[in-house]
């Protein structure tokens, strides 16, 4: 998903940053590539991968197959060229991560502390923040900052918690966890990070479906997240897929999330979702049971969402980690309610579990990286 264009920086500069993000994009490319992807002549190409390079920001990582003359060097990302650390909370868990500069997630910790609107709560997990930087053993100053994930209705402007449902809070800020950890720092909705890793930054459409405690969602158009007029846009898991159904948390009836939840699983079947999946796979009769009717009900809802967006969907969450040896399952499913389309190729899993909205929030300070060349 495409960032907003540097402005009002110096031209050599900011040819330089530019530079350092088409490496990042690509992972290893060429200068003959640079050149011609940035459109920028070979010798202010040449001059910015060797600025570049002394900077300790790239790196020559190998090179090409000959096609008949020198070999053109590999370019890449240095992994220790900056870092950022990436933390989501939920009701029940707070999951941290790092990244380094080559996008690669180096650690990640998941605990059990239950969510409560407290001082003590704030203080412990900045604590357990910066334990678990510490813990990695990077410069301090590499670091570009922390991304916090959280469930609900986000201004990022103001690093502010608009409402959350399921954490059952309103106007949170999270200017002292974030000051108190002496770093830069933002707070993002936790399927809108979540999307950011799972859908990738070459994406110009795609609907993202998180299938996890809750049910979100995100909408990248134009290689950009679509956040709605009033921070929003994406909360699938309220739209109503049967008429006087399910309670919902929200207090509506027949949501999408009532249905398609990764609680709903564990709650039928009162196991963790391992486990659940263990029974699938074992074809367990009451598993199968409870299997069948959530995929029928998650058909229903990628359908409705084929139908609005018609576009690359991807489900992920808790669930989305599992999904991708069911998908053939799902998608014969999927073709029950849709006539408009000859296949699924449209639809995929997610990969990233648990660590998705942690990993999505720190990618972004890793863009950041590239601010200080």
């Amino acid at each position: 998903m495409r960032k907003n264009a540097d402005t009002g920086l110096e031209p050599k500069r900011n040819n330089r940053i530019r530079t350092a993000r088409f490496i990042s994009l690509r992972g290893t490319t060429s200068k003959t590539e640079i050149s011609a992807g940035l459109k920028l002549s070979m010798p202010t190409t040449l001059q910015n991968v060797k600025a570049l390079i002394e900077e300790g920001i790239v790196e020559e990582s190998g090179e090409y197959e000959s096609t008949g003359g020198r070999r053109a060097k590999a370019l890449s990302i240095r992994s220790d060229a900056g870092y950022a650390a990436g933390v989501d909370i939920t009701n029940n868990h707070i999951t941290m991560v790092m990244v380094n500069a080559k996008k690669e997630m180096i650690a990640s910790e998941r605990i059990r502390i239950p969510y409560e609107n407290s001082a003590l709560y704030y203080d412990s997990l900045s604590g357990r923040v910066s334990a678990f930087i510490k813990a990695q053993n990077v410069e301090q100053s590499r670091i570009a900052g922390i991304g916090f994930s959280v469930p609900g209705i986000v201004d990022r402007r103001q690093n502010l918690l608009l409402r959350s449902h399921t954490l059952k809070v309103q106007n949170i800020s999270f200017r002292s966890v974030g000051n108190a950890l002496g770093f830069p720092f933002e707070i993002e909705n936790d399927a809108s990070s979540a999307a950011y890793a799972e859908l990738g930054e070459e994406t110009e459409n795609a609907v993202y479906l998180s299938l996890s405690n809750t049910v979100g969602g995100a909408i990248c158009l134009g290689q950009q997240l679509y956040p709605g007029e009033n921070f929003k846009s994406g909360e699938f898991g309220h739209m109503v897929i049967e008429k006087n159904g399910r309670q919902c948390y929200c207090g509506k009836r027949g949501c999408m999330d009532a249905y398609c939840s990764a609680l709903v699983l564990q709650e039928s079947s009162g196991c963790t979702l391992e486990s659940f999946f263990d029974g699938v796979r074992r074809g367990e009769p009451h598993i199968v049971k409870i299997w069948d009717r959530y995929t029928d009900d998650l058909a229903v809802a990628v359908t409705n969402l084929r139908m609005i967006f018609d576009c690359r969907i991807v489900l992920g969450g808790y669930v989305g980690g599992y999904l991708k040896e069911f998908m053939p399952e799902l998608s014969e499913k999927v073709m029950k309610y849709n006539n408009f389309d000859v296949d699924t190729g449209y639809l995929s899993a997610g990969k990233y579990k648990l660590n998705a909205s942690a990993y999505g929030v720190a990618l972004r300070f890793i863009e950041k990286v590239f601010d200080n060349i």
